[in-house]
């Protein structure tokens, strides 16, 4: 069966993002939803750390709900107890070092009868996915059946994903008013006014001193003297907050487009175009000083800049007849689609390369502590970006002459260059360019499925190829297809898939800064690998596996492609999840980790 339409999938994914944005926070909140402060994560509902406001209290912010209840949820675990969702034997947290995120680990013990083994075993999903791939029910569990065979199985769970959380730190930071007329400005009403803003020059390290700019115009106003002071404040407020974010991120094209769609709504709310020159004016100052590390010197400005902007819409539309009415509140809807903006960049400010030098290590280091080994060293299996992440892991380590700290690798449909194949992820790649325009930081893709997936078995039978992308025809039980589809897929930064983008480039998945190609270094490894392959899959088809297997050492790598012509067909999850999977696929790979657990002395 083919794969979806390009332009289907695309309108899809981009509607589901759009719809992301404007939704409720709490309404439709999906089993897996993303750790953003626009939608709820049921996964880290269980309890709160806080209680609950009093009834005359504002409501708190969807993103304070959001990081109380997960803190919570590490807090339950740390006290012996873990969340219903949470089938594993133990749920643990690993500390990423220098950041606020603790990943979450779910832990299965082998039984006493089982096989003795040498090693532990690291199990990575695949990109926007939580744990419940390899443990999706008593009957279907991946990591349930390795250890079984002896192995002390670990599912990561990277940042953003499932029960992972972000730490004590963000928890305590929410539980500030949300864009409230002190946050995000506390600090910059502490700096003096001279400051050092990042190079110009990005060949040197060595920061211009500047001054800021005063800026004087004489249309400017006192506080006192504007007629809307409390939308006044709302927008100096999150003018203050874009500016506070846009210095932490001055390379980010992002935000430079985020600030331009804002002041080109705030244009159209005046119907006189005889006044956009001023407005034009005031947004140019205002980005101008957007450059600068935020003091309360570029606060007071920004303030008096809000009231001029405010000043001239209230005046244009005193002056056009009829008279418009509901400008402030258009105005007010405006600032606050750019406050979710904002909050989402915030959210989602991660990609691949985090996972790659911070969260599996962590992770690894976590498992060590844990489960000891003589050598120190683990097994890792990868499904689709799980492998990916392996293979960046150990050609980074191959270059640098380093230990990877793994015995062997297994890669489940996985490759760092897709270039050579008919991927249905091609039809992703033009994204990129969307991503920017609608200004969205991140693709809700567990939105975007459990919304979708009901309807697709019926009339008009426009997303049934949705199902092909995951699973082979008659190759899972069609309820367990439906709880993954349903609760396995989370939001995913746009950050991560912009760099997985590179994958389909010459020379394959390369850093965040374009400088080193992954699969360059791949003949460097001294890990054995096992690579495996479906012959249905349209994501990672074997020609894209084989596209990387090509270029480890002979000796070291292991290549198979499992189906065949007349059936079982195995796609993208199958080799997981499959029916024929736990008798064809599972025991290649319980062989090839048994051959590689002993012990280097």
């Amino acid at each position: 069966m083919p794969p979806l339409h390009g332009a289907s999938l695309r309108l899809l994914l981009a509607g589901a993002a759009v719809a992301h944005l404007s939704s409720s926070p709490i309404a439709h909140a999906s089993p897996c939803a993303p750790p953003a402060p626009l939608r709820l994560r049921a996964f880290a509902s269980y309890s709160a750390s806080e209680p609950p406001p009093p009834p005359s209290s504002p409501s708190p912010s969807p993103s304070r709900v959001l990081a109380s209840a997960a803190a919570a949820a590490a807090c339950d675990c740390e006290k012996g107890a873990k969340p219903a969702i949470c089938t594993a034997d133990e749920l643990h947290y690993a500390p990423v070092p220098g950041t606020e995120w603790r990943i979450a680990l779910w832990r299965y013990r082998p039984p006493p009868e089982a096989p003795k083994r040498n090693h532990p075993l690291m199990l990575l999903s695949g990109v926007a996915t939580n744990a419940m791939g390899f443990d999706l029910s008593p009957g279907a569990s991946f990591a349930r059946h390795m250890s079984m065979q002896g192995f002390d199985t670990w599912i990561v769970e990277l940042r953003g994903a499932g029960l992972s959380t972000r730490g004590s730190e963000l928890a305590a930071a929410s539980t500030k008013s949300d864009l409230s007329p002190n946050s995000g400005v506390d600090e910059i009403l502490t700096k003096k006014v001279n400051v050092v803003p990042p190079a110009k020059d990005m060949s040197t390290n060595e920061p211009q001193s500047f001054e800021v700019p005063v800026l004087t115009d004489k249309n400017m106003v006192e506080t006192n003297m504007s007629e809307e002071p409390q939308l006044v404040t709302k927008l100096t407020n999150a003018l203050a907050r874009l500016s506070a974010t846009f210095s932490g991120y001055v390379n980010d094209r992002r935000l430079r487009n985020i600030a331009d769609s804002f002041f080109d709504r705030v244009t159209e709310l005046h119907p006189d175009d005889s006044l956009t020159t001023s407005i034009e004016e005031v947004a140019d100052k205002i980005l101008g000083l957007m450059e600068f590390p935020q003091t309360s010197a570029i606060y007071d400005q920004i303030s008096q800049l809000s009231q001029r902007l405010v000043k001239i819409l209230g005046e244009g539309q005193q002056n056009v007849s009829p008279r418009l009415f509901g400008w402030q509140e258009r105005l007010s809807a405006t600032i606050e689609d750019l406050q979710k903006q904002l909050e989402l960049i915030i959210s989602y400010d991660w990609d691949f390369d985090h996972y790659l030098e911070e969260d599996v290590p962590a992770a690894i280091d976590y498992i060590k502590q844990q489960s000891v080994t003589k050598d120190g060293k683990l097994l890792a299996i990868g499904h689709s970006m799980g492998g990916i992440l392996l293979y960046a892991m150990v050609s980074k380590c191959g270059f640098e002459g380093a230990d990877p700290e793994l015995a062997a690798i297994v890669t489940l449909a996985s490759s760092v260059d897709y270039t050579t194949s008919n991927s249905s992820l091609k039809l992703l790649v033009p994204l990129a360019d969307p991503a920017e325009m609608l200004r969205v930081p991140a693709i809700p893709l567990g939105t975007l499925l459990s919304t979708t997936y009901p309807i697709s078995s019926r009339a008009p039978y426009i997303l049934s190829l949705l199902r092909s992308q995951i699973s082979a025809k008659d190759m899972m039980d069609p309820e367990l297809l439906s709880k993954l589809i349903l609760n396995n897929f989370c939001t995913v930064p746009a950050k991560v898939l912009l760099q997985l983008t590179t994958a389909f480039r010459d020379g394959g998945l390369r850093n965040r800064t374009g400088t080193f190609f992954f699969k360059e270094h791949l003949r460097k490894i001294k890990v054995p690998v096992l690579a495996l392959a479906g012959d249905e899959d349209l994501i990672c088809p074997p020609e894209a596996v084989y596209e990387t297997v090509k270029v480890i050492p002979q000796h070291l790598v292991s290549y198979k492609v499992f189906g065949k012509p007349e059936g079982p067909h195995y796609a993208h999850y199958d080799l997981v999840g499959g029916r024929k999977a736990v008798h064809e696929v599972y025991p290649c790979i319980i062989e090839f980790l048994s051959q590689h657990d002993e012990v280097s002395s």
